[in-house]
């Protein structure tokens, strides 16, 4: 199996405060591997330093086999590394169908940029119903789903979610594992970093606990599911 991601002795600092110490994780080809832990724990840090948003202290980024450590989030989007970040990030000013040609600005075959369009219409029908509709006037879970969908327009090869779920009506979260389940079987790698703890770990096939800024805890996501610790720090149990 082809490891797309590998992490190594990761460390990220704000200021004088350690906020990632010593992280190492894998993501390989096809998988869909979560990251859980509370809030504060570092998981957004370590998702922002894999995307090229935050400079890290120390440590090794491997993308494909190549250190990305200093890389802009826009060259490793022509590289297939793509992040949807918590808080969606939608341009609020622009319509949802220019928002989802944003997400291919870097691509040139109209006819292929325009089926994906169709594709993530086909994933989110009220996308479709609202296309001249200006982003900011969306719902939180709408403009969640216009982030994914931009996201996809970009033909990610490794995609990093960061809380898709936060603030979402229960219809909605359903909603949008749903189509986190679609995208993971038409091949795209994913990285999960979601408050839903249980509902992370059902889809997965790998998790990593994340406390304090380093990893706790590691294993098959069925296995880490069904731990007590886990169970009694994230569960509610």
């Amino acid at each position: 199996m082809n490891t797309l991601l590998q992490v190594t002795d990761l460390r990220v600092a704000y200021g004088g405060i350690q906020a990632v110490k010593g992280v190492s994780f894998q993501i390989n080809e096809g998988e869909l591997v979560s990251l859980i832990g509370s809030n504060g724990a570092g998981k957004t840090t370590t998702m922002k330093a894999i995307t090229g948003s935050l400079l890290p202290s120390a440590g090794r980024i491997e993308y494909l086999g190549r250190d990305i450590r200093g890389q802009g989030s826009w060259d490793l989007v022509k590289q297939g590394l793509v992040m949807v970040p918590e808080g969606r990030g939608v341009f609020t000013r622009m319509s949802i169908l220019e928002n989802l040609q944003m997400g291919a600005y870097l691509r040139r075959d109209k006819a292929g940029i325009q089926s994906d369009i169709e594709r993530v219409f086909a994933l989110f029908p009220r996308l479709k119903e609202r296309s001249a509709q200006l982003a900011g006037t969306l719902s939180g879970g709408e403009q969640q789903m216009l982030a994914m969908g931009r996201a996809l327009l970009s033909r990610p090869r490794l995609l990093l979610l960061d809380e898709p779920s936060m603030g979402l009506s229960p219809i909605m979260v359903d909603k949008i594992f749903e189509v986190i389940t679609e995208v993971a079987s038409l091949g795209v790698t994913l990285l999960l970093v979601e408050q839903n703890a249980s509902r992370a770990l059902k889809m997965a096939q790998r998790a990593y606990v994340m406390e304090s800024g380093e990893i706790s805890m590691q294993g098959e996501a069925k296995t880490l599911f069904h731990d007590p610790k886990v169970r009694a720090a994230y569960l509610g149990e």
